[in-house]
C-alpha cells in the first residue's frame, strides 16, 4: 500500500502548475473573455504568508491577486479554495512539529468574512486565533464571521 503524503507533500506538489487556459464556449457565460488561471499551490500559500497580523485577507482577493501576477482575467475559486486549505494544513502540520513561524491561514476568511470551519482547530480554534489577534467575531447559527472584516483588508497583495 502506498504511503499517505503529508499536507506539505501536498502543498509543495505542483502537478505542472500554474496553468493558464483560454476561456471558450459555455465557460465565456460564467467566466468572460478573456483567460483563466489555474494557480500552483505554493503560490496560495506564498500570498497568505503575507498577511501580516491584525489585517485579513478572502479567497477572492487571493484570487484577484493571482489573476494580476499571470495577467488572466480570473483564477479558479475550486482550486484557490483547496489551495488554501492545503496550505492551512500543512502549516498546521509544521506548527505540530515545532515550527514557530508559519502560513497565518486563519487570517484568510471566505466571502462575506465568514471564517473556513474547513481549516485546522475547527471553528473554535480559529475563532480563538482571529479573536486573539484582536477581531472580532460573531456567530450567526452555525457559522462564523468577522466583524467589519472588509476595514482590514490587506490593501495589496500582488
Amino acid at each position: 500500500m502506498k504511503p499517505k503524503r503529508s499536507w506539505r507533500e501536498k502543498l509543495a506538489d505542483s502537478k505542472d502548475l500554474p496553468k493558464i487556459i483560454e476561456v471558450t464556449g459555455k465557460l465565456t457565460q460564467r467566466w468572460g473573455e478573456g483567460t483563466f488561471v489555474v494557480p500552483a499551490p505554493l503560490e496560495v500559500d506564498a500570498l497568505m504568508k503575507r498577511v501580516p497580523k491584525g489585517r485579513l485577507v478572502t479567497v477572492n482577493e487571493l484570487r484577484a491577486a493571482l489573476a494580476a501576477r499571470h495577467g488572466s482575467n480570473s483564477a479558479c475559486p475550486l482550486t484557490t479554495g483547496i489551495f488554501s486549505w492545503i496550505a492551512a494544513h500543512a502549516a498546521a502540520e509544521a506548527e505540530a512539529s515545532g515550527a514557530k513561524r508559519v502560513t497565518p491561514y486563519w487570517r484568510t476568511l471566505k466571502t462575506g468574512g465568514e471564517v473556513n470551519p474547513k481549516y485546522p482547530g475547527g471553528l473554535a480554534g480559529v475563532c480563538a486565533r482571529l479573536t486573539a489577534e484582536g477581531h472580532e467575531v460573531r456567530l450567526k447559527g452555525k457559522r462564523c464571521f468577522v466583524v467589519d472584516y472588509e476595514r482590514k483588508l490587506v490593501s495589496k497583495l500582488a
